[in-house]
């Protein structure tokens, strides 16, 4: 089971707090009174999106974008580029058949390096963050290394960090184990993190980052004609996902299935309007950050 929702509803509650915007006009400001509704965010940079430093920093300022817009934001980060296939090489170039649960822990390292240096980014940006852990994020898995499954979300340490008005950074892929050992959960795991994550916080959308502007008819960077599918249920993806499309993992859109928990997938390199993967009976338009 995934973390229940305590503290945040999604889509029937919104919370409204007084804001205001400033204009300099000789050295004084002048303050609007207006009403935001403050959303829960969750985003999901994928290794694409965070492939190098300039990419980390191009992410940072989308973050912050979000943040400003009045949003709370926590956010699930991959590992940077190929830096997952490079840990697996140079492991094989030691031991041809290395233990399971040591590959874990090497595995793991990768999303942790993304979540540092997304952090600092947004520091560097004038903003705040704080980075988790899966285990400091409060995801517990059972002992299956390399393709373990979520027992359990329970985000105390996320929610503190949001409460405090920061981004909460949380590495994908990862959670422990009851003996505490670090695990990870194969193809697609910090998609299906996002998710998770989305749901135990009760946050109003998971956005899913990736390279490609939503989900589409066929692979636009091989079909040229495909074209965009701005709506789509679950299990239309769900179908797509099980006959081989990359967009989603198949495990990912099976938990946001089960939980009820909008999509919104999009590109990190645009701000094109991307496709929403929502739940029967819900106005896409009511989503947030749209």
């Amino acid at each position: 089971m995934v973390g229940t929702v305590e503290s945040r509803a999604r889509f029937h509650i919104i919370i409204t707090l007084p804001a205001y915007t400033e204009t300099r006009t000789e050295g004084r400001f002048t303050r609007q009174e207006d009403w935001i509704a403050v959303a829960l965010i969750v985003q999901k940079y994928g290794g694409s999106s965070v492939a190098d430093p300039d990419s980390i920093k191009r992410v940072a300022r989308r973050i912050i974008e979000t943040k400003n817009a009045g949003n709370d934001v926590a956010v699930v980060v991959s590992a940077m580029g190929d830096t997952t296939d490079d840990l697996i090489d140079q492991a094989l170039s030691i031991d041809s058949d290395p233990p399971a649960r040591e590959m874990d822990m090497l595995m793991t390292a990768g999303e942790r390096i993304s979540m540092s240096l997304l952090a600092m980014a947004i520091h560097a940006a004038g903003s705040h963050a704080y980075s988790f852990t899966g285990s400091q994020a409060g995801f517990m898995t059972d002992a299956q290394f390399g393709a373990a499954h979520i027992r359990a979300v329970k985000p105390d340490r996320v929610r503190r960090a949001l409460d405090k008005g920061s981004v909460a950074i949380v590495a994908g892929f990862q959670g422990e184990n009851e003996r505490g050992d670090a695990t990870t959960l194969g193809r697609g795991g910090s998609d299906t993190s996002a998710v998770a994550l989305a749901v135990a916080l009760g946050a109003d959308v998971c956005e899913i980052y990736t390279d490609v502007d939503g989900v589409f008819t066929a692979d636009p960077r091989i079909v040229p004609t495909a074209r965009r599918i701005p709506v789509i249920g679950y299990d239309e993806i769900l179908e797509m996902s099980s006959c081989g499309s990359k967009v989603l993992a198949l495990r990912c859109v099976e938990y946001a299935q089960r939980f009820k928990m909008p999509l919104h997938v999009r590109s990190s390199f645009s701000h094109r309007s991307g496709t929403l993967v929502v739940p029967e009976g819900v106005d896409p338009h009511t989503l947030p950050n749209l």
